[in-house]
């Protein structure tokens, strides 16, 4: 039997249809990238919901903390031209 602490785990992310964003779908165990290809492909795509599958394993996934977003996604305030409306929209461009 196998012991799933000896597994690496891996995010699945599956690609709907042609021209879509891959999407976060779930994770799983599996010995290496292509055991968790092959397991992904039989979870989350019986009944043929994707065209493209991405594993990673979650250890090589960096992301920020929710304890830092008041810091790390504040606004910059202090450069004003990074946002839409710092810049005026020319009188020919009717629907924007």
């Amino acid at each position: 039997m196998m012991n799933v602490e000896n597994l690496a785990l891996f995010e699945v992310f599956v690609r709907s249809k042609r021209g879509l964003d891959h999407k976060h779908v779930g994770s799983l165990h599996a010995e290496d990238q292509e055991q968790a290809l092959e397991y992904a492909r039989d979870v989350y795509t019986r009944r043929s919901e994707g065209v493209s599958l991405w594993v990673v394993k979650s250890n090589d996934i960096c992301a920020s903390q929710e304890d830092d977003c008041d810091s790390f996604f504040a606004p910059s305030d202090d450069k004003p031209y990074r946002h839409a409306a710092y810049y005026p929209i020319p009188k020919a461009v009717t629907n924007m």
